[in-house]
């Protein structure tokens, strides 16, 4: 007996301290040590292993030691490795060593271990045992040996062991072959790295198992649940062995189609804009759509609340990067266009990604483009919501709006953005391109060659860069393929940039139009992170790849898109090489160029080194196999060119010899290296081995498949192609991205098995997912160990680095957190966590995907006479060499099944769809160093056939064709049993579809089945010799892919395809046995894919079995005929199709409705067929459709066998006909029940005390005797009630007191039966005493409101008021969940004692308990209620949604199945399907298996004609008054060329039409209809309500803006009371009146009588007794004149408001409420044109008449008159200075008007030369208006302009504005400053002019505000304020005013004059008596201006004038007079 001992004595070096356990493999068998316990550095396992082995030892094969530390929780971690090869064993018979182990990367550590290895042949040649030696097999604790095999562990095992058995000798044969694998692995020179860790791939720990009990259980069988994958989406693409890699599903080129998307801008008001006195207009723009605000006159806030709507239809891409610019425009009119203040530019796609696609109400911060320096410009309140096709948005509810603004906090900006964005500066470098493609015609160029004797390259290149709503451009580089530029493009952009994505662009140059070359985009998120270790955007110098169209010139290029980067490119175009930088700017500094204008710089060149060391590259492919080649070109000889970059690339490479200076070897001349790269002929080039590329293959004609698809003769010799091409060596970056996408992958095969395993409803599928998170944590530490390495390698740029360590810690973090959430993971709350899984792999995809380049993607195409046909594109890191396995690429030296397509738009639709060839290809790409590992991973089996001329090189040429030595033969089954959900592909609305099933060259079809959409084929196809080339074990661990594709058969034409999925069958070689666990295989479910859409799903089992020498004789023998001749088809064996066990369906006809014509005549005598597996019922014929579409025969059945497993279940198909004369039926329409689980009927559960006990179907709809149903969404107890299996509940509900006196109950989770007691009573109390004190010390509190003066609009406004906290409190409440959630968390871990859990539960409550409001008495908010007080206002609920939402669509126990007509749509999922809809069949189903328990059928009362439909409601026609209440409408579409609406209401029922045309309300987006009709209807002829809101027009028809389309009938039956909402207060007369003709009380009664229990016992002291449960009440209410009087009402209405708590009977009934309908327009579909707020009420005629409807019409705005009594102003800013004196004065006068009544302003009178800024006025201004209470609003109606037909009603906030100004006469006068008060809300004035501050401005929101409306009467100071050039607010003046409000009828009784006129005149104000106008009363201004000042002066002066003149005079006379004198005349 021959055997192998190995001794393990110690492992030593290790570190840390742990508990260690080591592996022992040899041959596949492996054994474990025991548990070293606690040792630190060396680990003594002392142990031996003996393996009986049958044949000698082999001198290659290995032996491998691994060892780990030991965890009982979580997987055991690898410390290392130590493997070696027994040469020296074989030989010398015993060995001892010591040796090192190695780690992951195979690199060696520390840590050593010690073995003694003996081997004794069986002839004992070699070595001799000792004696003592140990001879037993070693004890292995758990009594058998444990199997590691790699497996793919789907429910079936697919080992290559066999089941685990305990006596070795059986298996020791299985595991030969493994050992040979090892062995010729071996033989490679390449050590598989630790594949098989012990339990990494399979099985990651579970908590509530130790290890090795664990392995005993695996190996008897069982296999772990984390473990289990399943089929369907992973049936393909699961892996076994390493030789494949998965097929991708999905076929179509999503982007690149045009979408509807519609965005809607409103435009709410604009704040603190920068400028003085300015008439501001803002434009909003969109792409190159532009569109104005209306103008608002002298202010710096306007309000306008306008509306836009732009609609686009593009596709995503160029919609995502449109920007959207808000401007606001000073005094902008038809003759100038306008100063701009400021603009906020965002682009769509920022909008998009936000929740709900929206921003609401948030605040834009502008800024001035031109002059970065200047900070904001003032500020713009807006909504921006992006709608695209299905979004539909959730309007935060618009009442009014009365949270004040805080600008700060809500700014228009993503979440995280800083609210100070800086400039910045974003450099664009561009250096160089190569590799561009002739974009001129050959003839123009030999003709310029011939005049100008030159070849030029024909393509004038330049960059355009797009960014942000600007662009740039560099020079255009004249002819020349490798244009060299060095240019740097400038952006000027706040930072960070709301603009997502950068578009580089290389253009051509051309005279008439500049065409784009090709397209790349940059994500800015991609090449930056905003984390606090983040970086700013940087890139490069790095090339990028640029793709379009082919290469091949022509004048119109049908692919031109694909270079516009629209799709996905379909050949390389160029690369470039460019960088980019951003640099954050000190706007501070004086020398920075304040304009954002984009500019343009050369730079310094870079060097040749940057970007990386030049390295060969070698490219290998194989071509396994061609097949499905498409039967247009099946006739012409093919070939098939793999290209990379523009090598291989042999009709439209490169246009001339380049790329060569980059490879330039030593001694090498260029010309010579030229010679190589371009020739492509099969000569071998002689200067040092060269080799040539080979890129294509051999010509060769395709042969016939079948009809449909040809494929080429690949038997045994498979051709080669390869490729060498010279690239910059960036592999790091390649290999960080492979590392996290194979985790990603990893990651997403686990969540699509959890998913799988929930779907299917298996069990555990937590611990599954707590499996995928161990994977994931494991994966992450890989990635942080494995990318560390090479930091410095050339060629790093600084994104590569920053890039690095930010993945390296976003990994970290991802492993930590997947680590912290598998300890969460628990059963119940599996979803939410999938959820957050998901996210992960969201930040795994987007953190793998590189935005540097550098080498190209490899594209393969199939060419036909020298014509590009079909490609597939493949990223060249999939292909890619590591020797690290973990880095290299996914489909790296494996076979992948690729699928041709058709290139650009060709491949949109039908064309798409179709496979144009499948190929079997084997790429690997790496370094030319890597090159011997290039066939590696080929299947096994093959010769290398090299180029005939052999050189002396020949050892290392690639050989150009394979050729196949090993065949192996097998038979396929294929058991195709039946699809479900396909595709409609006929007019009729259904299919005849058969399936064509392809595997290798072979393809069979299945029969085909007329008329259905769920066929069952039953049918087994069987596949003869089937050969398949390589070694038998390959095949059967990886055999190639089986292609289902799904056709429907016309009768004339080609059958139209509907489908494809792809399977993997189950191998069986010839030496195993068929039996369990793996044969005969499962059906399983494969997803049908059509384009990107699912179509269907098939069930089906593939099974592949090897023929071996006995031929087909030995395969376990087929049922029925084998005549595969076309003879009778073969069923699906017994073993695998379902087992079958017997059901009764049992079908309700209630009626059909809407049905619509077909072929023109009507339907008049329809039946309804129904139809499951083969078997069936028809229903009754409908007489007279027209007259009555109810069916006279409620309910039939039918019997019919279907499988167990409920998944499997067939579709139930319901079909309607229309029976005609003569026999003939017309098919109408018909709809497929896919799920029949939700009408499965379960027993009741008589051990459950009460609710839940009556029977129910899957869904939580119970049918039942009594008919009673609790649905789904009822809360399962209140959390009133805490119930005992016997006796009275007591449910207490008085409504008043605040002091509850019960114990509240508070349920802490949905799903945990933990019931908290928490004491509430004292600390209420408490609440209530410090409410009380602050009312005494706060002025304005709510008083209690007045009976009269409320109406249903202060029901309406109050019930929005709790809708709105009720949203805040979910919020919370969300918060705490999550909050409990740790709580949890913590609590299982600690293991905690139930009663600790109570107290801590009480505490996580409290905090809820004060935030959360209760939606209305008894209406549970999710897990906890309590009160607090408020207003007393009774209120409704009002519903963000339609109600139907709300409850289940009404579907109870009456089901609505939409009957389907013509051919599905292709657009989008069921985009279409709304239009081919032709009817809808009413009624029910209900399935049981047989035979059914007695209990049900003995109750009384049983209807056994009613089967399990008892106590329905008689179907005959009814009678009813319908009410429809219409409140209002909100952001309707714009229908008018001014941006306005003139909307009116049209509401129809049947034949009925109500037009409110007259009532339409002029240029409203938000109209207020309030308004109720009346219509009268017979159900079921009328039961389709439509409310439509159109659009008036003066001339033409009036369009229609949406309607929402309401089932009445639904909605009559249910048993939620739909018909009269509830409401939640009785009383008689008022604002609440009850609106139902029946009393509560009565309601009451009927209820218990509907659903058998005991009528309601009125017990005294306010009980009132129902089924057992107590409900307490009040019994007392007020008559219309304020009598009291006992009634019973109030207690009936408690119990109805709770009547979910009924037991067996209760539901929740529908409460007084108001719903919001989307209004939907048919010509856009899918997108919402507005919403509409109504409400229905019916009555049927048989009741008492109901009473008059309420008054809902809109509140008439009140009339009030504000008086303002401007008194005094103080310190106003003087601007004049005096003509004479140079003194500082201003003539101030003081303007005011309310806000939006700009034309009715009104001005004081001026106070002159006021020469300290103080005026007196005593000055009355008067302003009337129309105010809203409850709206808080001014209303306004006035002409647009002069050409408006009608008023226009404004609804604006009451805002008073008061300007202070300075008068000039010859002059405009000057603005000083202004103060707004907002009149509800505005700060008190100060007492006296010293204390009024400019803070009282400036810390508005701190100081107490008061109303006008409340104070009636407000006198004090105010400051102007207005902003200088800095932009500080500065105090300008004070103002001493006095507000008074009064209503329009006090004002009547006591009039005021305006200014200081009578009535009632104010005195003329004492002004000294400067205060003048100097030119009207000139001998005033001397008398002051110069008397007062220049007295004394004027004295001096008239003095000395005076003595001037006597001198003059004595001088003029003194001559004369002395002559006269000495004359002596």
């Amino acid at each position: 007996m021959m055997s192998l001992m190995v001794h393990l004595k110690s492992v030593a070096n290790l570190r840390g301290k742990g508990d260690r356990i080591a592996k022992v493999t040899f041959r596949g068998l492996s054994f474990y040590s025991h548990v070293a316990a606690n040792c630190e550095e060396v680990a003594h396992f002392n142990e031996t292993f003996r393996w009986p082995i049958a044949s000698s030892l082999d001198g290659g094969e290995m032996l491998e030691v691994q060892v780990y530390n030991y965890s009982k929780v979580f997987t055991n971690r690898l410390v290392g490795t130590f493997c070696m090869v027994l040469q020296k064993v074989a030989e010398e018979g015993q060995l001892e060593l010591t040796d090192t182990l190695l780690d992951d990367n195979n690199t060696s550590i520390n840590t050593s271990v010690t073995i003694e290895i003996r081997y004794q042949s069986m002839d004992g040649t070699v070595g001799m045992w000792r004696n003592g030696e140990l001879l037993d097999v070693p004890d292995d604790r758990d009594g058998v040996f444990s199997f590691e095999t790699e497996s793919l562990l789907s429910g079936q095992s697919h080992g290559s062991g066999a089941s685990a058995g305990r006596s070795l000798q059986g298996s020791i044969a299985t595991f030969r072959k493994a050992a040979r694998g090892v062995s010729s692995v071996m033989k490679l020179g390449k050590i598989k790295s630790s594949k098989d860790d012990p339990r990494k791939g399979d099985e990651p720990a579970v908590l509530d198992m130790v290890d090795l009990d664990r392995r005993a259980m695996r190996l008897a069988g069982m296999l772990e649940p984390d473990a289990i994958s399943l089929a369907s989406v992973t049936a393909v693409t699961t892996n076994i062995s390493n030789k494949r890699s998965k097929p991708d599903i999905k076929m179509e080129p999503s982007s690149g189609r045009p979408v509807d998307y519609q965005i809607n801008v409103t435009i709410v008001e604009a704040r603190q804009l920068i400028g003085l006195n300015m008439d501001p207009v803002v434009c909003v723009e969109i792409g190159e759509e532009k569109k104005y605000t209306s103008m608002k006159e002298s202010t710096n806030c306007p309000y306008y609340n306008e509306y836009f709507v732009f609609d686009f239809h593009v596709p995503p891409d160029v919609m995502f990067d449109k920007i959207i610019k808000l401007s606001v425009i000073h005094s902008k009119n038809l003759l100038r266009s306008g100063t701009l203040v400021g603009t906020f530019k965002m682009d769509v796609g920022t909008v998009y990604s936000q929740p709900e696609h929206q921003f609401y109400h948030k605040w834009a911060i502008l800024s001035d483009p031109d002059d970065i320096t200047a900070g904001c410009k003032g500020y713009l309140k807006c909504d921006i919501a992006v709608v695209g096709k299905g979004d539909n948005i959730k309007t935060p509810h618009k009442a009014n709006e009365t949270d004040e603004d805080d600008i700060e906090g809500n700014l228009l900006l993503p979440e995280g953005f800083p609210a100070e964005r800086q400039w910045a500066r974003f450099y664009v470098k561009i250096h160089r391109a190569e590799g561009l493609p002739k974009m001129n015609t050959n003839i123009m160029a030999n003709v310029k060659k011939a005049l100008i004797g030159e070849n030029r390259d024909l393509v004038d290149p330049y960059v355009q860069v797009h960014f942000s709503g600007q662009r740039g451009k560099t020079s255009v580089q004249k002819s020349s393929y490798e244009p060299i530029w060095n240019e740097q493009v400038i952006f000027t952009e706040l930072f960070p940039p709301l603009c997502k994505r950068m578009k580089v662009q290389i253009r051509d140059s051309d005279k008439v139009n500049d065409v784009a070359i090709g397209t790349h985009f940059i994500d800015l998120r991609k090449i930056s992170n905003d984390g606090d270790k983040g970086f700013l955007p940087t890139l490069g110098p790095a090339w990028v790849n640029m793709y379009g169209s082919t290469r091949q010139y022509t004048l119109m290029d049908e692919h031109q898109d694909l270079n516009d980067g629209l799709g996905e490119g379909v050949s390389f175009r160029a690369r470039l090489l460019l960088s980019i930088a951003v640099e954050i700017l000190d706007t501070t500094s004086p020398e920075i160029i304040s304009s954002t204008d984009v500019q343009v710089e050369s730079v310094s060149n870079i060097s040749e080194s940057a970007t990386g060391k030049m390295e060969e590259f070698f490219l290998f492919g194989a071509f396994l196999e061609a097949t499905m080649i498409d039967r247009k070109i099946g006739d012409k000889s093919t070939t098939f060119e793999i290209t990379i970059g523009n090598y291989g690339n042999q009709i439209d490479g490169t246009s001339k010899p380049s790329l060569s200076k980059k490879k330039k070897k030593d001694g090498e001349s260029e010309e010579e290296e030229n010679e190589l790269i371009q020739n492509s002929s099969d000569e071998e080039a002689e200067e040092e081995g060269d080799l040539v590329s080979v890129s294509s293959t051999p010509l060769m004609r395709p042969v016939i498949t079948d009809r449909n698809y040809f494929h080429l003769p690949y038997f045994e010799k498979k051709p080669c192609v390869y490729i060498r091409s010279w690239w910059q060596d960036q592999r790091r970056r390649f290999y960080n991205s492979n590392i996290m996408d194979k985790i990603a992958d990893k990651l997403e095969e686990g969540l699509n098995d959890v998913q799988e395993i929930i779907k299917t409803e298996k069990a555990f599928p937590e611990r599954r997912l707590r499996g995928v998170l161990e994977e994931l944590s494991i994966g992450c530490s890989r990635f942080v160990n494995l990318a560390n390495k090479d930091i410095n390698q050339a060629g790093r740029t600084k994104l590569d680095r920053e890039r690095l360590k930010s993945c390296m810690r976003e990994m970290d973090n991802m492993g930590q957190q997947a680590k912290q959430m598998r300890t969460q993971v628990k059963k119940n709350i599996v979803k939410e966590k999938l959820k957050l899984v998901q996210n992960f792999l969201q930040r795994l995809r987007f953190l793998a995907d590189e935005p540097q380049h550098s080498i190209p993607d490899v594209f393969v195409w199939m060419m036909s006479n020298n014509k590009r046909i079909a490609y597939a594109r493949i990223p060249s890191k999939d292909i890619l060499y590591s020797v690290m396995d973990e880095e290299t690429g996914k489909d790296c030296g494996k076979v992948k099944a690729v699928f041709l397509k058709l290139p650009g738009k060709k491949g949109f639709g039908q064309a798409g769809w179709t496979v144009q060839a499948k190929l079997e290809l084997y790429l690997w790409l790496g370094l030319n160093k890597h090159k011997k590992e290039f066939l590696s991973g080929l299947p096994n089996g093959f010769e290398e056939v090299k180029v005939a001329k052999a050189g002396p090189s020949l050892h290392s040429t690639p050989p150009v064709s394979l050729v196949y030595d090993m065949k192996q033969v097998f038979q396929l089954r294929a058991h195709m049993y039946q699809a479900r959900s396909l595709f409609a592909a006929d007019n009729s609305g259904l299919s005849d579809p058969f399936a064509r099933v392809f595997f290798s060259t072979h393809s069979q079809v299945t029969e085909i089945l007329s008329e259905t959409l769920c066929p069952t084929w039953d049918q087994l196809l069987v596949f003869d010799n089937v050969e398949l080339f390589g070694e038998a074990s390959e095949l059967r661990d990886d055999p190639p892919i089986i292609v289902v594709e799904i056709y429907d058969q016309d009768t004339v034409g080609k059958a139209e395809f509907i489908g494809r999925t792809f399977a993997k069958p189950t191998i069986k070689m010839c030496d195993e046995h068929y039996g369990p666990p793996r044969f005969p295989p499962q059906l399983e479910y494969y997803q049908i894919y059509r384009g990107n859409c699912t179509a269907g799903e098939l069930l089906a089992a593939f099974e592949l079995l090897q023929i071996g020498q006995g031929g087909t004789a030995d395969l376990p023998p087929l049922e029925g005929p084998t005549d595969s001749e076309r003879g009778p088809i073969v069923p699906v064996p017994l073993g695998i199709r379902p087992v079958l066990s017997r059901y009764r369906i049992e079908v309700l006809f209630w009626g059909l409705r809407d049905l619509k014509r077909i072929n023109l005549a009507q339907v008049d005598r329809p039946r309804v067929d129904i139809e499951c597996a083969g078997r069936g019922v028809q229903s009754a014929l409908i007489q007279n459709y027209k007259k009555n579409p109810n069916f006279s025969t409620l309910v039939k059945w039918f019997e019919v066998d279907l499988p167990e497993n409920e998944l499997l279940h067939p579709p139930l198909n319901i079909r309607v006909v229309d029976c005609r004369a003569f026999g003939r039926n017309t098919l109408v329409g018909s709809h497929a029940v896919t799920c029949l689980r939700r009408f499965i009927y379960c027993a009741p559960d008589k051990s459950s005390n009460n609710w839940g006990s009556a029977a129910k179907l899957m869904n939580g709809y119970m049918v039942l005797t009594n008919g009673g149903t609790q649905p789904r969404f009822s809360p399962s107890v209140s959390s009133r009630t805490f119930s005992h299996s016997t006796g009275d509940i007591i449910v207490n509900l008085e409504p008043e007191p605040a002091v509850r006196k019960m114990d509240t109950f508070v349920k802490l989770d949905a799903t945990s039966d933990a019931v908290v007691k928490v004491d509430m009573i004292e600390e209420e109390s408490d609440k209530e005493k410090k409410k009380k004190k602050k009312k005494k010390k706060g002025v304005e509190e709510e008083e209690e409101p007045d009976e009269s003066l409320l109406d249903w609009w202060s029901k309406y406004f109050a019930s929005i008021e709790t809708l709105k906290e009720t949203l805040r409190a979910q919020e919370e409440a969300q918060a705490e969940a999550e909050e409990r959630e740790d709580l949890e968390i913590a609590i299982e871990a600690a293991d905690i004692k139930s009663d600790d859990l109570v107290r801590k539960g009480s505490r996580t409550k409290d905090k809820f308990k004060k935030s959360s409001k209760d939606k209305r008495k008894g209406h549970a908010l999710d897990g906890a209620e309590i009160r607090t007080t408020k207003a007393k206002v009774d209120e409704l609920l009002v519903y963000n949604k339609e109600l139907e939402t709300e409850y289940g669509n009404f579907e109870d126990w009456l089901h609505t199945f939409n009957l389907y007509r013509g051919k599905a749509g292709d657009d989008d999922e069921h985009a279409q399907d709304d239009d081919r809809i032709v009817g809808r069949f009413k009624g029910s189903l209900c399935m049981y298996k047989l035979p059914l328990s007695e209990e049900i059928t003995r109750d009384a009362g049983f209807d056994p004609n009613m089967g399990m439909f008892q106590s329905i409601p008689h179907n005959d026609p009814i009678n009813v008054l319908v009410r429809v209440y219409v409140v209002r409408a909100t952001d309707l579409h714009p229908a008018d060329i001014n941006g306005k609406a003139d909307p009116y209401i049209v509401i129809k029922l049947g034949k009925t039409e109500v037009k409110d045309k007259e009532n339409y309300i002029s240029k409203q987006l938000n109209p207020v209809f309030g308004k109720s009709f009346d219509i009268e209807a017979t159900f079921p002829m009328k039961s389709m309500l439509t409310v439509s809101v159109y659009d008036w027009d003066l001339v033409g028809t009036d369009d229609l803006i949406g309607e929402t389309k309401i089932d009445l009938e639904n909605r009559f039956y249910s048993k939620y009371r739909a018909t009269c909402g509830i409401s939640s207060s009785y009383s008689v007369h008022g604002y609440n009146v009850w609106r139902d003709p029946l009393k509560p009380s009565q309601i009451l009664a009927k209820l218990c009588k509907e659903g058998k229990i005991d009528p309601p016992q009125y017990g005294p002291g306010g009980k009132v007794k129902v089924a057992k449960r107590i409900f307490i009440g009040p019994t007392v209410m007020e008559d219309e004149n304020g009598l009291k009087k006992q009634t019973e009402e109030h207690l009936a209405l408690t119990v109805l408001n709770h009547w979910e708590e009924v037991p067996r009977v209760g539901c929740r009934l529908v409460p007084e409420h108001v719903e919001t309908r989307p209004l939907l327009n048919p010509d856009k579909p899918g997108i919402e044109q507005g919403r509409i707020e109504m409400w229905v009420d019916m009555f049927p005629m048989d009741m008492p008449a109901p009473g008059p409807a309420i008054d809902i019409s809109p509140r008439k705005p009140k009339r009030y008159e504000l008086r303002v009594i401007i008194w005094n102003t103080d310190e106003v800013t003087l601007e004049d200075d005096d003509y004479f004196t140079g003194e500082k004065s201003s003539d101030i006068f003081v303007r005011g008007w309310l806000k939006g009544q700009q034309e009715d302003r009104q001005d004081t009178d001026v106070h002159y030369h006021s020469l300290t800024g103080e005026g007196n006025f005593n000055w009355r201004f008067v302003f009337p208006f129309d105010y809203l209470m409850a709206e808080e609003k001014i209303v306004i109606s006035k002409k647009e302009s002069m050409f408006s037909w009608d008023e226009t009603e404004y609804k604006i906030p009451p805002r008073l504005t008061l300007q202070v100004w300075d008068a000039d006469h010859f002059s405009a006068d000057d603005f000083l400053g202004a103060i707004e008060l907002d009149l509800n809300r505005f700060p008190r004035g100060a007492k006296t002019s010293k204390q009024c501050s400019i803070d009282m401005i400036r810390n508005e929101q701190a100081l107490p505000a008061i109303s006008i409306f409340k104070q009636k009467r407000v006198k004090g100071w105010w400051p102007f304020v207005a902003r200088d050039e800095n932009d500080e607010m500065e105090l300008t003046g004070k103002v001493e005013a006095e507000l008074h409000l009064v209503t329009a009828e006090e004002a009547e009784k006591s009039p005021v004059g305006l200014g200081r006129n009578e009535p009632d005149p104010l005195e003329k104000p004492n002004r000294p008596d400067t205060t003048f106008l100097w030119f009207l009363s000139p001998l005033k201004a001397i008398r002051y201006l110069v008397c007062n000042r220049y007295k004394w002066l004027i004295i001096k002066i008239v003095s000395a004038l005076l003595l001037l003149v006597m001198l003059g005079l004595f001088l003029y006379s003194m001559p004369g007079y002395l002559v006269k004198k000495l004359l002596g005349a």
